[in-house]
């Protein structure tokens, strides 16, 4: 770690220290587990197919169905990194009021994280828009295969696959996209996507979230979309510390209380190392005393 990077993160220390921490994540936070980002500093240029276009475009949602098929066998295979596990211990801690997740990957959950808010939603489940009904991403994989023989085999080579299994392949003309097994209405992946709005409810808990913090930590998320941006300000309306974690601009900087631009496992890790344990409840009572 770069003697400047320790300095910053010495200053969020001071800074954090003695808050009970909401965190915000980000893609930026997988790239160490093999996922690549949408907007890093060397993340490929990508146009991520919005609501609209897949329920209303049939070639353009048989492409999708084609290239998340290939996709997914990827993202269930990474694990979580150093810096999942550290977000983990900080709530192990008690540090946390909770984790607000903009990935669809779910590696927070796998690395230990309990109280995680899924904001996009989770790319391990299946949605279909008519009756409802939610399938694990598992039992629809075995329907494509046995759909698209050979299919898997023929795109081993795929290229990058986005935070939300996207892979990239082309041959998808052919593909024989799933029904689904209750209705034979239209499926789609139970995240959400651009154009399409997170649901009320979750936004609201994620809004308790932060209001339950003293302070917002925000780790490898440009905050490009104003899913995740909606709650630096509010954090910054309430006049909580805020600090942003992440390599390149984010749209939230003007709200930072202090911006390091630093490797998200690593500097996720120093934190919760360095970070204090909150003061006990009986603490608390005798300084009042005192």
């Amino acid at each position: 770690m770069a003697d400047d990077e320790r300095r910053l993160l010495d200053e969020a220390v001071a800074l954090l220290g003695g808050h009970r921490l909401a965190v915000l994540t980000g893609a930026g936070l997988s790239t160490d587990s093999g996922i690549p980002d949408y907007r890093g500093p060397e993340s490929v240029p990508r146009s991520p197919m919005t609501y609209q276009q897949f329920v209303g475009d049939e070639a353009l949602r048989r492409r999708y169905w084609a290239r998340n098929h290939v996709g997914w066998r990827h993202l269930r295979r990474a694990d979580p990194n150093a810096g999942h596990a550290a977000v983990a211990l900080l709530e192990q801690r008690g540090l946390l009021s909770g984790l607000i997740t903009q990935n669809v990957d779910r590696l927070h959950s796998s690395a230990g994280s309990v109280n995680v808010i899924d904001l996009h939603g989770t790319f391990d489940r299946v949605v279909c828009l008519q009756c409802a009904s939610t399938f694990p991403r598992s039992r629809i994989a075995e329907i494509l295969e046995d759909l698209n023989p050979g299919y898997l085999e023929r795109e081993s080579d795929a290229g990058d696959v986005a935070p939300d299994a996207d892979a990239d392949v082309d041959d998808t003309g052919d593909f024989v996209m799933a029904p689904c097994p209750v209705c034979g209405g239209m499926l789609k992946p139970d995240f959400v996507y651009f154009g399409e709005n997170v649901p009320k409810a979750r936004v609201a808990d994620a809004y308790a979230m932060v209001d339950a913090a003293g302070a917002l930590l925000v780790a490898g998320s440009s905050l490009t979309v104003m899913s995740g941006l909606r709650f630096v300000r509010h954090a910054f309306k309430a006049g909580k510390p805020v600090v942003i974690i992440n390599r390149g601009r984010t749209r939230g900087d003007e709200f930072a209380s202090l911006k390091i631009e630093a490797g998200v496992s690593e500097a996720l890790s120093y934190l919760a190392r360095q970070l204090p344990d909150l003061p006990s409840a009986e603490a608390i009572i005798r300084q009042g005393r005192e």
